[in-house]
This record gives C-alpha cells, sequence and structure tokens, in this order.
C-alpha cells in the first residue's frame, strides 16, 4: 500500500464518520437523519430518499413525499421501523416527522453514539496505518526499499494517521458543541 493509496482511504473513512455524524439527530430538523431509512418497496430494500422528495420547511419538520403516492404507508412503515425515533403522521399525501425539542438525558446519549462512531473512524485509520507499515516493512526486508527509506516512509504515514485522527477529533468537537447547544 502506497502511501498515496493510505491517505485517500484514510480520507473515505473521515468522510464516512462526516455521514455517520450527519445521521445523529441534534434538535434540529435535517434531511440527513433519514439517510439509513431503507423501504421494502416491491420487495427490495430501497433508500427512502431515491422513493420520496424529503425536505425541511423549517426547524422543527421533515416533510417526505413519495414520488408514488402508494407507496406513503410502506415508507410510513419504515420510518416507523428504523432507529430515527421519530413518530411519522401520514396525512394522505405527505408524511410529516415533527423534532421534538431533546431533553438533556437525549443529549448525552447521542453525544456517546457521536463518540462512538468517532472511535470507530480512529480505529479504522489505525488498520490503514497497520496494513501500510506491513506493506513498507516487506519492501524492506525484500530489499525493494533501504532502511532509511523505509523509516522516512514509516513517519510520513504516522504524520498522514496522526492528521486524519485529529480531523475526525475536530469534527466529533464539532457535533458534541451541535448536539448539546440548546
Amino acid at each position: 500500500m502506497k502511501l498515496a493509496e493510505a491517505e485517500s482511504t484514510m480520507q473515505k473513512t473521515v468522510d464516512s464518520t462526516q455521514r455517520a455524524f450527519n445521521t445523529i439527530r441534534t434538535g434540529r430538523a435535517n434531511a440527513n437523519l433519514l439517510d439509513k431509512v431503507q423501504v421494502d418497496y416491491y420487495g427490495s430494500p430501497t433508500p427512502l430518499k431515491s422513493l420520496a422528495n424529503i425536505t425541511t420547511p423549517d426547524a422543527t419538520t421533515i416533510l417526505i413525499q413519495p414520488y408514488d403516492r402508494s407507496s406513503l404507508n410502506i415508507v410510513e412503515k419504515a420510518i416507523s421501523l428504523s432507529d430515527v425515533g421519530l413518530t411519522p403522521s401520514n396525512d394522505g399525501s405527505v408524511i410529516r416527522l415533527n423534532i421534538p425539542p431533546l431533553t438533556s438525558d437525549r443529549r448525552k446519549e447521542l453525544v456517546k453514539i457521536a463518540a462512538k462512531y468517532a472511535e470507530e473512524g480512529r480505529v479504522a485509520i489505525r488498520n490503514i496505518r497497520r496494513d501500510a507499515l506491513d506493506t513498507i516493512r516487506k519492501q524492506e526486508k525484500a530489499s525493494e526499499i533501504s532502511e532509511d527509506e523505509s523509516k522516512d516512509q514509516q513517519d510520513k504515514l504516522q504524520k498522514l494517521t496522526n492528521k486524519y485522527t485529529a480531523r475526525i477529533d475536530e469534527l466529533l468537537a464539532e457535533k458534541e458543541k451541535d448536539i448539546t447547544t440548546v
């Protein structure tokens, strides 16, 4: 694994962690809360965002308007069964999700969930580093690169690792601030 490959993979890990953070509710309506919702549409699991128009008309409401009106009930059921934690209300043409204000206990839970996502991201980055280190050491053992080159690449790899774990920590701090702000 080359350093450029490792950096690219680490960036993808940071992006994935950011997407995971976007699914955490912060007390304000956000269409990203529904990114993980899958609807059983004609027998196949389909992402909700490909079946419906999702908008946020105000800070406390998410409006879901299915493209196919006949799918309204299955969309409502999928939201109810998901881990979003919101109760859908169906008026026959659209589904409304009202975002209640967060309690302090729920905020603490959400901060813990965000910390868990951040730790998963950090672990993934450390795994990328481990794989790249193995490759560098194998190249050194096979005399493809010199000992000095190996040390230089290992140092660069550690700097990349530090950079991307720091980025995840920054994202976590932003998300914690977002969650705890009333």
